[in-house]
């Protein structure tokens, strides 16, 4: 079933990370119409903002239809396609004192849907690569003097962004890990140029 985590979700694959058997046997997208709303939505999004100045000049219009889409995709990557994807869900409560925790969810690779290789590679791409548009976007802007755009940018950048953010934080498992995962991979690194430097004559 669901495990329920708040510091550390370890389960689903990043960008297919499964073992070899799990990955040639899961490798079919077995959830098409998530896999494709996943990515649909913030691409459309970014299509629109592109193209809305030579199929419209009203600029209203233009930012309704970017914020829906983009609203759109962040309901549907937060609450679906996560979930069938890569079996990770994230949300944030506030408690009765007014804090702020976050709270996350991991499916277990073991269990019968476990995820396949395929799902989490489109997940992941479509996580990373839009929001980085949409920094592009900001800058453009930013330096063409297109200011009526700026807040339609930044919109997307943080809903896309907090998006990023959460699953982030789900695979890895809090701030907490971050910061373990970090000097891991530093520890790592070191190790490797260490073991390098020994061999050397």
């Amino acid at each position: 079933m669901v495990n329920m985590l708040r510091q550390d979700s370890q389960d689903a694959p990043l960008f297919g990370e499964d073992d070899g058997d799990i990955r040639q046997r899961k490798s079919k997208i077995r959830h098409p119409l998530a896999s494709f709303f996943h990515l649909f939505f913030r691409t459309s999004a970014i299509l629109v903002y592109l193209l809305c100045d030579f199929f419209s000049s009203r600029f209203i219009a233009c930012m309704v239809t970017i914020i829906l889409l983009l609203s759109c995709d962040f309901w549907t990557v937060k609450n679906v396609s996560g979930r069938l994807l890569v079996g990770l869900r994230w949300w944030n409560q506030v408690d009765e004192d007014g804090k702020s925790h976050w709270v996350f969810e991991s499916r277990k690779t073991h269990s019968l849907n476990a995820t396949s290789g395929a799902e989490s590679r489109i997940f992941w791409l479509g996580l990373i690569v839009c929001p980085i548009f949409w920094i592009v976007f900001v800058f453009s802007t930013i330096f063409s003097f297109k200011i009526k755009w700026l807040a339609v940018v930044i919109m997307g950048l943080v809903l896309q962004w907090a998006n990023l953010y959460g699953y982030v934080r789900c695979k890895v498992g809090g701030k907490s890990s971050l910061r373990n995962m970090a000097k891991n991979y530093l520890g790592v690194q070191l190790f490797k140029r260490a073991m390098k430097k020994s061999e050397e004559p």
